[in-house]
């Protein structure tokens, strides 16, 4: 039929195996789960429906859409896709792209060609979901959905095949254990290279986590998530938990109600951050951050701490900062001084007024308490007082702080003295400043949670804290932190114990495991998981140049990128081999294992030369019928052979000898001489 008359003959679909087309449309919504908070709500269910659609076309409820309707179709999608992406090209919008298209696709999957088509863009579509999701859950998901795929291919190319969905999953396990090995090596010893995922990318998706500006209470959502940040490994004694203190980024400018870092955006260079800073074990004075993606350049770090992997350096303001944002999981580390980076000179003129700002005019109550404390106290004093005064007046620490009004630090100080860290953090900084103090906010975490067995430290969204650094002729800069006086139970065993009163920790996560610490048996599912994740980042995902050149240096004979790159090539080059000797030695093997086999093949090729016509799902005795009509002299010998095949496939009671193969073997030469005799005249004629 023509490809015009397959197009006139209806829109119907032809006949795909259904079960195929099933485990393929299962396969596509495993692998758009990875992606779901990136993608648009409408996008997935664009592609539901028209999953579904296709569906029920398959069923013959419904036709699938002819050439105009489908184009029609797609150019109405492409259009919304364009409306919502407001002219934003990044990596998101890339994927969601591709995503539409795969949706679209499913209504012109009609033959095996085009399911050939759709198996590939999902097996593409499986290696996009690792740019946004890397841990070993998700890795799962993907590797669940290329199983899927990989039925659903055996079904289209075998669906009468007896037991196959059972079969094609044995057949897939067995697979996977054999090459397992294999994937395993090459993994080790192969030498690495950055993978996708690793490269810049740009994404318009906004990550959770603490902002470049600050508003009162602005920290104070994130209290509410129990999402991870980093995770710490020290290679020494862990600090106190009031000793915590990961400093990220600093804001000095206040425009209005909102504090700001002063300056513009920098530069950034178009390089990709290594991913696995640092190797070899921990001295006693360095830890590890393995830090999430943030999309931020920010590298959070204790106080007093230096760079001890190149992929981060310290800028001003004793803070450190990656070249790009981080895009992806990060490992870097860093070493303890053990020294106060006390300055040898006092602030200049320009740093002076930088951290004295304030706008003209607002909080005047707060700007007359400023001027009453800097007239009689020195500046050390005047800290003192305003934490002793956060200490023992009815101030109060809360996650559902009152909306504030204008001149919002008055009606904190004075009339609602209720607040959550960034309230205090912003009315203190305001205070030091009107009193002729340099301040400063420094936005960061405090606390973070042992893992199992005390190996690493876990911080979370809900560790985000506000602090002030003030500056003190003499001592430099010093950590001020009003949450301290207020609710000491914050700074010194963390959030839920400071708002244990007030039953506000995790109120808006129900199903966030950290609510529930009272149910041993969860807490020990959750660590227990987070530790198989955190050995995943570690030693899976984090496993580039630098870990496995300290792996491979640790070897006898400490090898390097030559000689690891020599015996990467050598094992494979002796691999191949090997896998050509044992299928060399084997093929023979197969061979003779399935003699009969090759008969029936030899009968269909002789069959073949004698002029019979040979089409698929033939059997044995059509065959000989064919051959005595067109070629009597061999009709008998043809017949009893047919007889032979079909006892041997059809007949399992009575088993199969090397001898019954002999006798088939004689039976088809027998016929070749005939056939044979027949074309040199020697035989009878038709």
């Amino acid at each position: 039929m023509s490809r015009r008359d397959d197009r006139q003959r209806g829109r119907q679909p032809s006949r795909l195996p259904s079960q195929g087309l099933l485990w393929l449309m299962a396969a596509f919504i495993v692998l758009l789960l990875p992606q779901w908070d990136r993608l648009p709500a409408w996008l997935i269910a664009v592609c539901l429906v028209l999953a579904g659609w296709r569906w029920r076309a398959q069923r013959g409820r419904v036709r699938l859409p002819g050439r105009l309707p489908r184009m029609g179709i797609m150019a109405l999608l492409i259009a919304v896709y364009i409306a919502s992406v407001s002219g934003r090209f990044t990596v998101d919008t890339a994927a969601s792209f591709f995503v539409l298209a795969v949706g679209l696709k499913w209504l012109e999957t009609r033959n095996h060609r085009d399911f050939y088509v759709l198996f590939f863009i999902l097996a593409y579509l499986a290696s996009v979901n690792f740019l946004f999701r890397q841990e070993i859950l998700w890795a799962l998901v993907n590797f669940l959905a290329l199983g899927l795929l990989l039925v659903a291919l055996q079904v289209v190319n075998a669906p009468d095949l007896p037991d196959g969905l059972a079969s094609g999953w044995r057949r897939l396990g067995g697979l996977f254990l054999k090459g397992l090995p294999f994937v395993i090596l090459v993994f080790v010893f192969f030498p690495r290279m950055g993978p996708l995922w690793t490269v810049p990318l740009v994404s318009g998706h906004a990550r959770s986590g603490l902002s470049d500006t600050l508003r009162p209470g602005d920290i104070s959502h994130l209290a509410q998530s129990s999402e991870r940040v980093f995770r710490v490994t020290f290679g020494g004694a862990v600090p106190a938990y009031r000793d915590r203190y990961w400093r990220g980024l600093v804001l000095d400018y206040l425009d209005g109600e909102t504090w700001r870092q002063t300056g513009g955006a920098p530069v950034e260079p178009l390089a990709r951050v290594a991913t696995d800073g640092g190797v070899g074990p921990l001295a006693a004075t360095e830890y590890e951050v393995l830090l999430e993606p943030t999309d931020r350049r920010w590298a959070f770090a204790l106080a007093g701490s230096e760079a001890a992997s190149g992929n981060l350096f310290e800028v001003e303001e004793d803070l450190f900062r990656f070249p790009r944002p981080a895009d992806s999981p990060v490992r870097y580390r860093l070493r303890l001084t053990g020294l106060p980076k006390v300055p040898g000179t006092p602030l200049d003129a320009t740093q002076r007024h930088r951290y004295l700002q304030l706008p003209e005019q607002g909080n005047p109550r707060a700007r007359a308490l400023a001027a009453s404390l800097a007239g009689r106290l020195a500046d050390t004093d005047v800290v003192a007082e305003l934490l002793t005064r956060f200490r023992q007046q009815p101030y109060f620490y809360t996650l559902r702080p009152p909306a504030m009004p204008e001149n919002g630090v008055d009606a904190l100080l004075f009339d609602q003295r209720r607040g959550f860290c960034a309230h205090y953090a912003g009315a203190t900084t305001f205070v030091l400043r009107a009193a002729g103090i340099p301040a400063r906010i420094v936005m960061g975490y405090q606390g973070g949670e042992a893992g199992v067995d005390d190996e690493y430290l876990i911080v979370r969204q809900y560790d985000a804290h506000a602090w002030v650094e003030a500056w003190l002729d003499g001592r430099g800069w010093v950590r001020v932190d009003p949450t301290a006086a207020i609710a000491p139970a914050r700074i010194e065993s963390g959030l839920r114990d400071a708002v244990a009163e007030e039953g506000s920790f995790l109120e808006s996560n129900p199903f966030s495991p950290q609510r529930y610490r009272d149910i041993a048996l969860l807490q020990w599912a959750s660590l227990q998981l987070d530790r198989i994740n955190y050995q995943w980042q570690r030693w899976v995902v984090g496993y580039q140049g630098q870990s496995q050149m300290d792996l491979m240096s640790r070897l006898p004979g400490g090898l390097g990128l030559r000689e690891l790159g020599y015996l990467t090539a050598g094992g494979v080059g002796v691999g191949l081999l090997a896998l050509g000797l044992v299928s060399y030695v084997r093929s023979p093997r197969e061979a003779r294992r399935d003699g009969h086999r090759r008969l029936l093949e030899a009968w269909q090729a002789l069959c073949r030369r004698a002029g019979v016509e040979v089409r698929p799902g033939d059997t044995p005795d059509d065959l000989a019928k064919r051959l005595a009509r067109t070629r009597p002299e061999a009709g008998d010998t043809a017949r009893r052979f047919a007889r032979m095949i079909n006892s041997h496939y059809y007949n399992p009671s009575a088993p199969a000898s090397s001898s019954d193969l002999r006798r088939m073997r004689r039976t088809l030469s027998i016929i070749r001489r005939q056939l044979r005799g027949h074309r040199t005249g020697t035989g009878n004629a038709p």
